[in-house]
């Protein structure tokens, strides 16, 4: 096989974890600010009949919240494994109440009528009134997050938008990424241990997702489906980049996995590029799903991937549409034979050490 495409000189590298991760971290707590404030000046409106004084008042105790409890979520809570393995119910409580011991800790320093220079709350009922305000709305963000990890920052929005209630076509890179060998892993390590070991893989392939600016369409079995927008997708050759960082992680974690199951995950994957359509179907249980044949090729590949070396196929019209070169060698596999296309498709492939 001849190397199809390789690195050059003045390629970009690969995006840093930690600023990505940031990135994103930042983003959302901008996010969660702006509501913040927001919400406090409307407790200021309903307060003090939209004086100055105190909507100062309620518009810092508006940031103050929103810019610790988001710091504090962003920053430290999401990184705690144990409390984000809890039921979502116990999740909610633990996390709310850590949120109480902060709400009331700035409620009893006053910093809100400080600020604004107003007389400092003389009664109890005033500070249990501030108290069970921000208590609800802290509640009320929290809920939002966790609703948000359950089913996807980005799909939440879509949702909370209605962006695909009415049915829409979009070009999309889709990336099908599979664990080789979970069948014969499950007879091994049974029902419970072989769905350990898939929660654990898929935890750590989808830190590489986020890295990568990418979504995660579905989790089917022992395979993972991501998607990019079009202009999100060519931007540094953001799938491919993508599988490789997960090939990355997973040597990077080889030896917990060993000690824990006695076996390391390997991913199989491909990559296609084509119109979608994306729209939310169902009625008791809504979901956003993408259709069309692209969805189709793409899990073709993948079943084809298992019998190439280095186990990964990109159909030529996803390389097309990168922006830039790919950082590593390609390799030209010619035109494969699939089901469902007479004509067959035109893919490369990546090696497995990349």
């Amino acid at each position: 096989m001849s190397a199809l495409t390789k690195p050059t000189k003045g390629a970009p590298q690969s995006l840093p974890r930690i600023s990505a991760k940031l990135e994103r971290k930042l983003q959302r707590l901008a996010a969660v600010v702006v509501v913040g404030i927001l919400s406090g000046l409307a407790v200021g409106l309903s307060r003090g009949g939209g004086g100055a004084t105190s909507l100062i008042a309620g518009a810092t105790y508006g940031f103050l919240l929103a810019a610790i409890i988001g710091a504090i979520e962003l920053f430290v809570l999401e990184d705690w494994d144990w409390l984000n393995r809890l039921s979502f119910l116990t999740n909610l409580i633990a996390r709310s109440a850590i949120y109480a011991a902060i709400i009331i800790g700035i409620q009893l320093l006053q910093a809100g009528e400080r600020v604004a220079g107003a007389p400092l709350q003389a009664s109890f009922e005033d500070f249990w009134w501030s108290f069970a305000y921000s208590a609800g709305i802290s509640v009320l963000v929290n809920l939002g997050f966790s609703i948000a990890n359950l089913i996807g920052p980005r799909a939440f929005m879509n949702f909370v938008t209605g962006r695909y209630h009415s049915p829409v076509e979009e070009n999309r890179f889709v990336l099908f990424v599979d664990i080789a060998g979970s069948t014969g892993l499950a007879e091994r390590l049974g029902g419970i241990g072989i769905h350990r070991f898939l929660d654990r893989t898929f935890r750590l392939l989808t830190q590489s997702v986020v890295d990568y600016r990418g979504e995660v369409l579905n989790y089917i079995g022992d395979e993972v489906i991501v998607t990019w927008p079009e202009h999100n997708g060519a931007v540094d050759c953001r799938p491919l980049r993508c599988f490789v960082a997960m090939r990355r992680a997973l040597r990077k974690a080889a030896p917990q996995f060993e000690r824990e199951f006695g076996a390391v995950p390997q991913i199989r994957g491909s990559l296609h590029f084509g119109p979608v359509i994306v729209g939310e179907i169902g009625d008791v249980k809504r979901a956003i799903v993408f259709n069309g044949d692209v969805m189709n090729i793409a899990a073709r590949l993948e079943e084809l991937s298992r019998k190439v070396d280095g186990g990964f196929l990109a159909s030529r019209a996803a390389m097309a549409r990168f922006a830039v070169p790919p950082p590593f060698p390609v390799s030209d596999l010619g035109t494969l034979p699939i089901r469902g296309r007479v004509d067959g498709i035109d893919v490369v492939g990546i090696g497995a050490v990349a």
